[in-house]
């Protein structure tokens, strides 16, 4: 179904079964734009974009919308509002529809949801050769804090001496949460209590206490830890690195070395930007693809 070019972008809630149409949506768009940059896609398959838009449109700390022209959903976005900072994405418009401002709205009523619930801080990670996107979001006041390095590979299935990493428990949970209030000044309790039901999320100790922990090891969690070491037992106790890979900040030099000797390869380079509150994070970590 074609639309008028005249026609008004409307925006609106987004509901559990619009995923049956922005899933592939999301595929399209994320499968169009990198590979006129010849980047492999971040998604395997439509149906793999569908079963994650639905999970996230189901999620009550997710705001979830969805943009309509004549009647027809042309994009979604969503916000993560489980942390006193926000994460945007995955935000994706048709293809088909270009130049009609779909992004842009879709990221303003993003951004005004944000500020109306008074978050301290909305961050984003963004392909740093997607130009595009990248205009939007200075333009609407993001600003450049970290160059990424997504990188995958085998699981190294090895150990660091002096580490211990196992599975996290409930029971670890406040000790995880103190640990990111030290080095990076807030907590992702819902996403680190989220990952240990689902026994996606480990810790790693040394001495006894913990000194590191992750949500989920991958393109879709967050890691905290105190020092590389701590990360690298972390990454090397992995099974394997979920989805498209993790993102290493680019500036940690010796934690990128390390990743290569060990085998990873960097999949594309990625940019973490942010609006509001920014503090440059201590010890060593890895964002999510939100922040």
């Amino acid at each position: 179904m074609s639309v008028s070019e005249k026609s008004e972008v409307i925006v609106r809630i987004a509901r559990p079964d619009d995923s049956a149409v922005c899933g592939p949506i999301c595929y399209a768009a994320f499968c169009a734009i990198n590979a006129a940059h010849n980047f492999p896609c971040d998604f395997p398959s439509e149906e793999h974009c569908t079963k994650l838009l639905s999970r996230i449109f189901e999620n009550s700390g997710i705001y979830s919308v969805v943009a309509e022209i004549d009647g027809r959903v042309v994009g979604s976005n969503a916000l993560d509002e489980r942390s006193i900072i926000c994460g945007v994405g995955p935000i994706t418009v048709d293809p088909t529809i270009q130049n009609r401002g779909v992004g842009r709205k879709l990221m303003q009523v993003a951004i005004e949801r944000a500020q109306q619930r008074g978050a301290a801080g909305i961050r984003l990670v963004q392909a740093a050769f997607h130009n595009r996107s990248f205009s939007l979001y200075a333009s609407l006041g993001f600003d450049v804090r970290e160059p990424l390095s997504c990188m995958q590979g085998h699981a190294l299935s090895q150990s660091i001496p002096g580490r211990t990493v196992r599975n996290a428990t409930p029971a670890d949970a406040q000790a995880c949460n103190t640990l990111a209030y030290r080095l990076h000044g807030y907590a992702r309790e819902l996403e680190l209590s989220t990952g240990i039901e689902r026994g996606l999320a480990r810790v790693v100790e040394s001495n006894g206490h913990i000194t590191g922990y992750t949500s989920h090891l991958g393109f879709l969690g967050h890691t905290v830890a105190e020092s590389n070491l701590d990360l690298q037992a972390l990454i090397a106790g992995a099974e394997s690195l979920a989805g498209p890979g993790i993102l290493v900040p680019s500036r940690n030099t010796e934690l990128v070395r390390w990743c290569l000797n060990q085998g990873l390869r960097v999949v594309q380079p990625m940019t973490l930007m942010s609006m509001g509150l920014y503090s440059e994070p201590e010890g060593a970590w890895l964002p999510s693809v939100l922040f």
